[in-house]
């Protein structure tokens, strides 16, 4: 397989596919925890190291797994490497800890690390796999950090880069922070801009945005017509079995 080839996995999740800005996966943490830079950079390493090894291991597995319990035993995968990752961060980052809170277990059943096991990782390789994994995590976290940025430093005035070093931007040029961008119709607002950020730029360049969701849009379309299958299978089953 060339150079070229893997370098598009990796920075597939960068700037053409996008988990955040451009399938619009994984919104919910998006909104909830970018009210900080450091909350956003720490979410984001959080997952991408949860997709790294999650991807890694199911590729691994992927001739073993049956098919019937795939999902199941993706979630038990990534729980697993969701627990391993919490357990250090509150080691090491307690602070990172108590500002993520509930949402870094919920990096479980976060739909990018899923969708990417369910699309990528279960049918490719170990090393591509390992390279979706690493370029979806940084687009994640480019995205949370962008947020959180913009979010603090109009929200706060001052970027906290810990609970003792904190950098006060806009004080000097008489501008006051604007509580809003702290609180949910914040975040909307600066997702919305990202997202038409990314859209202008998509244009550029010559691709297509999103402009609607919907089935055909939607970037999980593929697995839920696997899941369609397996229960019209599964059906069918049951409807021999109650025949006989």
């Amino acid at each position: 397989m060339s150079k070229g080839k893997y370098l598009s996995y990796l920075t597939g999740g960068i700037i053409k596919e996008n988990p955040v800005l451009c399938l619009l996966l994984g919104t919910c943490p998006t909104l909830a925890v970018t009210t900080s830079l450091m909350n956003g950079v720490g979410m984001g390493v959080a997952a991408t190291v949860v997709l790294i090894c999650s991807n890694m291991v199911i590729s691994l597995l992927r001739h073993v797994i049956p098919n019937k319990v795939r999902i199941p035993a993706f979630i038990t995968i990534i729980a697993g490497f969701v627990t391993i990752v919490q357990m250090f961060v509150k080691a090491f980052a307690p602070s990172v800890n108590n500002s993520l809170g509930i949402f870094l277990p919920l990096i479980v059943v976060n739909c990018i690390i899923l969708a990417r096991a369910e699309m990528f990782a279960c049918k490719n390789p170990v090393l591509p796999s390992i390279l979706d994994g690493l370029g979806m995590g940084i687009g994640f976290t480019a995205t949370l950090a962008a947020m959180g940025l913009i979010r603090e430093i109009f929200g706060t005035g001052m970027i906290t880069l810990s609970e003792t070093v904190r950098i006060p931007l806009t004080s000097g040029l008489g501008i006051e922070p604007m509580l809003i961008f702290i609180l949910p119709p914040g975040g909307f607002f600066v997702f919305g801009l990202l997202i038409a950020l990314s859209n202008k730029l998509a244009r550029r360049k010559g691709k297509k945005p999103i402009e609607e969701l919907g089935c055909e849009n939607c970037p999980s379309k593929s697995v839920c017509e696997l899941l369609e299958q397996d229960k019209q299978k599964i059906d069918k089953e049951q409807e021999g079995l109650a025949d006989e």
